[in-house]
């Protein structure tokens, strides 16, 4: 067995790691600015100032499309949680405190970008928003302690969690893009999901460091959070409502999750070709991918329910325009 190492050492032997990943992401990202990717000319006074208020016959979204961008804003609107939690669990100074900092205002722009494009457009009712953001962030969001107890390291548990995370919000805000039917919102949404996959890219190399430097503790870290993964927008006002409209209509269902999210990076990492686990490890694995394996079944049948309620649906509209 690979003797355990302290958050503290971990730290410490990454952190070269994480001053060139923090540099390469600097060099690699483009500034931009939220008012470029707004239709100003669509805005008009609500009824506080004269103008008119919401109805819902004024949103030129889908309801899934609404669903979508909700979940994703308030997801967004929870950074002070999120702030916390990545500030606790690696340092506030050095390259590690450089990048949180550097990380939060930038996912600051998008909570930014995504009203602004809301409340022009009134694409959605922004006083239940509002009712709605109040709730979320008042609550926040914070690891369980059943979540903490999985794993020996807060640090790569956070790190491994936040990897796939990441992703997995690049996914839906790409996928929210193309439900919107509108390019002005697509293109926003794709420049936010530019940003969360250079988020990612940081994440997944300190990752795979870690692998590196503590084989069979960052693939427990790995192998807890894909085994519990919870999107961080759970709790959430109507967030299972919102992400069983989501998941039917594909912006982020099981395969996606399974498929654009776990598979590329465990490929990236080589979790099922490496050698340098020991035999603990290598039961990790194993462990690992029984859970892989059952979660490929439970793929093919939430997309056979899936599809039968869709044929349903589309059954009784026909019926109905008949």
């Amino acid at each position: 067995m690979q003797k355990e190492l302290a958050d503290a050492v971990l730290q410490a032997e990454l952190e070269p790691i994480a001053e060139e990943n923090l540099n390469r992401h600097l060099a690699t990202t483009k500034d931009w600015y939220p008012h470029d990717y707004i239709p100003w000319d669509s805005g008009r006074n609500f009824g506080a100032a004269g103008g008119v208020d919401w109805e819902l016959e004024q949103s030129q979204l889908s309801d899934v499309a609404r669903a979508a961008m909700i979940t994703n804003l308030l997801t967004e609107d929870n950074l002070p949680s999120y702030h916390r939690e990545a500030a606790g669990s690696f340092s506030q100074d050095g390259p590690w405190g450089a990048w949180v900092n550097r990380w939060t205002a930038e996912e600051n722009r998008h909570g930014i970008a995504i009203r602004d494009y809301l409340v022009v457009t009134r694409g959605v009712d922004l006083a239940a928003l509002e009712q709605a953001r109040m709730e979320h962030v008042t609550n926040g969001f914070t690891s369980t302690d059943e979540e903490r107890a999985m794993h020996s390291s807060e640090f790569l548990m956070s790190v491994a969690y936040v990897t796939f995370q990441e992703l997995a919000t690049r996914v839906s805000h790409r996928n929210t893009g193309k439900v919107c039917d509108d390019p002005i919102a697509d293109r926003l949404l794709q420049r936010i999901a530019a940003d969360e996959n250079l988020h990612m890219i940081f994440y997944r190399n300190m990752c795979e460091a870690a692998l590196e430097l503590s084989p069979d503790q960052a693939l427990d870290a790995v192998g807890a959070v894909v085994e519990n993964f919870r999107m961080p927008g759970q709790g959430m006002p109507d967030f299972r409502r919102n992400g069983v409209l989501m998941a039917k209509h594909g912006i982020y269902d099981l395969r996606q999750h399974l498929e654009e999210v776990v598979m590329p990076n465990l490929r990236k990492w080589r979790i099922f070709e490496r050698n340098d686990f020991s035999a603990v490890g290598e039961a990790r694995r194993e462990q690992l991918a029984a859970f892989l394996e059952d979660l490929h079944h439970k793929v093919a049948k939430f997309e056979e329910q899936r599809d039968r309620l869709l044929a349903r649906e589309a059954a009784k509209r026909e019926r109905q325009a008949s």
